[in-house]
C-alpha cells in the first residue's frame, strides 16, 4: 500500500507521519506491534501508574488510550474500503479515558488487548486493496483515506511512545 499524499489527512496529524520511517506498509504495522508490545512490557512495574503531571494519564491509561484510538480508526479505515459515506464524528479523548478505569488492570493485560486488536487491523490491512485504500472515510472535521487512517495508526503509537519516553521515563530521543 502506498504511502498517503498530504491531502489525504489533516494538516494537524502531519506530527504522526513524520515519525513514520519508510518502507512497506504491512512490515511497518507489525514492526510497530511488536516494538510497542516489548516497549510497554519493558516499562519498571512500579511506574504503571506514574502520570509525569497533575491531571495527566498514567502509562496505562495511554497504553489505554493508544488501544482506543486503534479501535475507532480501524473502523474509519473499515468504512472507507466499504464505500460507508455516513459522517463519522471526531473522537473526544478525553472523554474515553474518562469513561475507563485501568487501575486493576495489569500492564501484560493491557499488551494483550493491544495485540489483539492491532491484529484486527493487520488483518484488515492485509486484504485492501490500492484501488480500496484510496477510498475516504467521511470523518466530519477532514475526510482521510483508508491508507492515511492506516498510517496514521503506526504514527499516533510512535507519537506516544516518544511521549512515554520523554516524559514519564526521562529517556531523551
Amino acid at each position: 500500500m502506498q504511502r498517503p499524499e498530504v491531502n489525504e489527512y489533516h494538516p494537524n496529524y502531519q506530527k504522526y507521519f513524520d515519525l513514520i520511517p519508510s518502507g512497506d506498509y504491512l512490515k511497518l504495522l507489525s514492526q510497530n506491534t511488536t516494538e510497542t508490545a516489548d516497549f510497554f512490557a519493558a516499562i519498571p512495574p512500579g511506574k504503571h501508574d506514574d502520570c509525569y503531571a497533575e491531571g495527566k494519564w498514567s502509562i496505562k491509561e495511554v497504553l489505554m488510550h493508544i488501544i482506543d484510538t486503534e479501535r475507532v480508526f480501524a473502523y474509519r479505515a473499515l468504512a472507507a474500503v466499504r464505500g460507508d459515506k455516513a459522517p463519522v464524528y471526531r473522537m473526544d479523548e478525553e472523554l474515553y479515558a474518562g469513561n475507563v478505569d485501568v487501575s486493576n488492570r495489569t500492564m501484560a493485560d493491557l499488551i494483550s488487548e493491544f495485540k489483539t486488536v492491532r491484529s484486527g487491523t493487520e488483518y484488515l490491512f492485509t486484504n485492501i486493496t490500492d484501488e480500496h485504500s484510496e477510498r475516504l472515510c467521511n470523518v466530519v472535521t477532514y475526510p482521510m483515506t483508508a491508507r492515511a487512517i492506516g498510517y496514521f495508526m503506526i504514527g499516533h503509537v510512535l507519537h506516544h511512545v516518544g511521549v512515554v519516553k520523554d516524559r514519564y521515563l526521562n529517556i531523551r530521543q
